[in-house]
């Protein structure tokens, strides 16, 4: 036949959610504050979580990881050329960790339309363009096509673009340009795909063209270029890889990752961190405060039940055991709930969208979810652990209780 332990007895007869007394209505709270708590910590970890690597991945994906470009105190948005020599290849297949690089390079222009004028920056690509991250952000038609030793008309707008401008797939759009003579140049484009990346701040300023018609803008060779994209191997850091390129480029270049050129992004990114940090300490403390005043009423409300159990011979590590027992239970019944409401509410977001965000002010059309098993058993693990130690506290009221004066106590 089953025996119940002592302190498990005890405690069973102590606990009750089902009283209706002061210790079941403060029970109630803890449940429903720690199921809270839980909830809070796990939702806001899995959104900022998401909300960092989706815009850090947008960022990276729109301007690589790293980038080489020509050292000089040129502050425009056209760069000073340099070339892709045999030895910097070399220098670059040296270097572990990349996985591909192509040539760029940016010029300043102008769209103009019957009815519009749009400042633009025109980005040029050549044939090793990897069109990956455009593949996947593309709305309508597709993305160029380049050839070496060739100038193509293709271009690829952005949608916020497009909208300005009138534009659509197949459109031919006319783009003017200042040579280094400081007279206006026109070219001819045509409109053969339209993106939307929901990164408001490039997709107002960028179109994609040939990078030979920069090349031919400019009177540049065709081996000279004004950017070097780099891409990394998937466990590839691009801080260490960096500080391996650095180094080995010839003096006259530099090389930088997504974070120096774009601080800004990567800067209010590291504010979230410090945003969920404070919310979860919180979370920890409310519920954790919430927890020890319980079981202390509770002390209080048993204080006569303690004192009797000292008086039939108990000690005070038992009697502790008895509400550290079902004070665990408490806690555990609450997390419980949390993590049900928690992960029900992400698998939810994350697989309808249900909460929308504005994009221009976001980046994000929606809020993004990403939650692993392992960030779920820590958080877990990490809040159980530390509101027992806290729960340590109210018990040891209970050694200072006298079994003389207990008994008498109402």
């Amino acid at each position: 036949m089953f025996q119940m332990s002592a302190p498990k007895f005890i405690a069973n007869r102590i606990f009750s959610l089902s009283k209706e007394n002061l210790s079941s209505t403060v029970m109630r709270l803890a449940v429903a504050s720690v199921a809270l708590a839980i909830t809070v910590m796990l939702i806001s970890w899995a959104v900022v979580v998401g909300f960092k690597n989706q815009i850090r991945d947008k960022v990276i994906g729109f301007v690589a990881p790293i980038h080489v470009q020509s050292l000089d105190k040129n502050e425009s948005v056209e760069e000073t050329p340099f070339v892709l020599d045999s030895l910097l290849i070399s220098r670059l297949n040296a270097i572990e960790g990349i996985a591909h690089y192509q040539m760029a390079a940016n010029k300043a222009g102008m769209i103009k339309t019957d009815d519009e004028m749009q400042g633009v920056v025109l980005k040029g690509v050549d044939e090793n363009y990897d069109w990956t991250y455009f593949k996947n952000c593309l709305l309508e038609g597709k993305t160029p096509e380049y050839q070496a030793g060739e100038r193509s008309n293709e271009v690829l707008v952005s949608k916020v673009i497009a909208n300005k401008m009138l534009l659509g797939v197949g459109d031919d759009v006319r783009v003017w340009f200042i040579d280094k003579d400081m007279q206006a140049r026109g070219r001819k484009f045509t409109v053969t795909g339209i993106f939307e990346t929901g990164l408001t701040e490039f997709d107002e300023r960028f179109v994609f063209a040939d990078l030979n018609q920069i090349r031919k803008l400019n009177g540049w060779e065709d081996n000279e270029a004004g950017l070097l994209e780099i891409a990394l191997k998937d466990n590839a850091l691009a801080e260490e890889v960096n500080g391996k390129l650095y180094y080995s480029l010839p003096t006259n270049l530099a090389s930088y990752t997504a974070r120096e050129s774009n601080p800004q992004v990567f800067d209010w990114l590291d504010l979230l961190d410090t945003n969920v940090w404070l919310i979860m300490a919180l979370m920890l403390l409310v519920a954790g405060i919430t927890v020890i005043s319980m079981l202390l009423i509770i002390i209080i409300e048993r204080t006569s039940t303690i004192g009797l159990l000292k008086a039939m011979g108990a000690s005070n590590k038992f009697v502790r055991e008895v509400f550290l027992r079902r004070s665990l239970r408490i806690l555990l019944i609450g997390m419980l709930i949390g993590n049900i409401v928690g992960l029900g509410f992400c698998l939810l977001q994350k697989y309808t969208g249900l909460i929308k965000l504005d994009a221009a002010t976001y980046y994000l059309s929606s809020v993004p979810i990403e939650l692993h098993l392992t960030t779920v058993i820590l958080i877990n693990l990490g809040t159980f652990l530390l509101w027992v130690l806290m729960l340590l506290i109210p018990t040891s009221v209970i050694n200072r209780i006298s079994p003389v004066k207990s008994i008498r106590f109402e």
